[in-house]
């Protein structure tokens, strides 16, 4: 069996480091908001050069709560892509915002920047950009649109930890920029967990409060928060992956060259990344007509695969009762029909890349 993320391997790689870890957590018995929380805010912020990060609880709390504190509320309308986990555009709506979607591009999959200027309206209020499955979306075209319109931007990073635009670390080019610790990303936990990133104090100051019960004075609350803090076993955890995050990323690139070496149906699509871009492959996908023959053959031969995503957000149902949010997006609606993503992670080995390469290109 070839799974799409072996965690187990990856564990008994670093099993000492992160089982005495653990142990350190369970002796100080400090649970909530202690020092490996800290120690992890101090250590990614320094690793994007950013003055502030917070911890909270999943990825979907870091974009809601950098939402709020880019000022997004009731009424409002927030452009984002309809290719992506529903969690993107699921923020904006909990806040009674309205996602507006726009379509993209059919090479990396992230938003299409010529079709951004067409959906800004007066109630226009921010960008949600998403670096899918590891490569960055085109974030200079969209600054100056967000500069132009005085926008926020704030960008998911979900898929993307350690991934670079023009030198840039993705996350540092927006007012924030949202992260997911969930276990198959490529810096991950071993459970839930999120950070916000920000050059701004304001941001981080609201993103802080709005975490703890919308309190910065332990039973004094200024807003209506949430719980949202990301727990401290799960921290001690991801500052051990930290330590490797670029190890591990470029092992997910070599990774990822070695399948497009092995990969020679003219059927098959493979990624490409744009100038200027260094991709991290949390996902390694490809397009193919027949994509559920792939699947299917695949699977007989004891290998994963996925479709991200089956169902773009613009035809999800929960989003079909939303003002302009039953707009065609063609491209995504054919790349939904079309993707597929490959087993990838740090521990993959050639052997196995060869193997699934071999079913891909007898399939196809």
């Amino acid at each position: 069996m070839i799974p799409m993320v072996d965690l187990k391997r990856q564990y008994h790689t670093l099993k000492s480091e992160i089982d005495a870890a653990i142990g350190d957590v369970l002796e100080q018995t400090q649970f909530i908001l202690g020092p490996n929380v800290s120690k992890l805010e101090e250590e990614i912020a320094a690793y994007h050069g950013l003055p502030y990060a917070v911890g909270v609880a999943n990825g979907t709390d870091a974009l809601l709560l950098a939402l709020r504190a880019c000022g997004v509320e009731a009424g409002d309308e927030v452009i984002t892509t309809p290719f992506t986990f529903i969690a993107t555009a699921e923020v904006i709506a909990i806040l009674k915002a309205t996602p507006v979607f726009v379509d993209i591009c059919p090479d990396n999959f992230n938003l299409d920047c010529n079709q951004i200027a067409d959906k800004i309206t007066s109630k226009t209020k921010a960008i949600i950009p998403v670096h899918l499955f590891g490569h960055p979306a085109d974030m200079t075209p969209i600054m100056e649109i967000a500069r132009r319109h005085n926008l926020k931007v704030i960008e998911d990073c979900a898929q993307a930890f350690g991934a670079k635009y023009n030198d840039k670390k993705v996350g540092t080019i927006g007012d924030a920029g949202c992260f997911s610790f969930f276990p198959s990303k490529n810096l991950a936990g071993y459970g839930d967990g999120g950070m916000v990133i920000t050059k701004s104090e304001e941001i981080a100051r609201q993103v802080k409060m709005l975490r703890n019960h919308g309190s910065s004075k332990r039973y004094y609350h200024q807003e209506i928060g949430y719980n949202s803090r990301l727990d401290e076993i799960q921290a001690a955890v991801i500052r051990i992956k930290l330590k490797k995050i670029d190890q591990f990323n470029a092992a997910r690139r070599q990774n990822a060259g070695a399948y497009c070496a092995a990969i020679s149906s003219k059927n098959i699509i493979l990624p490409t990344i744009a100038s200027g871009c260094e991709h991290v492959y949390h996902q390694f996908t490809i397009r193919a007509k027949n994509r559920d023959v792939l699947a299917n053959a695949l699977q007989k031969k004891d290998i994963a695969s996925a479709v991200y995503y089956p169902v773009p957000l613009n035809q999800q149902e929960v989003f079909l009762k939303l003002h302009n949010a039953s707009v065609k997006m063609p491209v995504s609606e054919n790349c939904a029909q079309e993707v597929l993503s490959l087993p990838m992670f740090p521990e993959l080995n050639q052997e196995e890349i060869g193997l699934i390469a071999d079913v891909i290109n007898n399939a196809s």
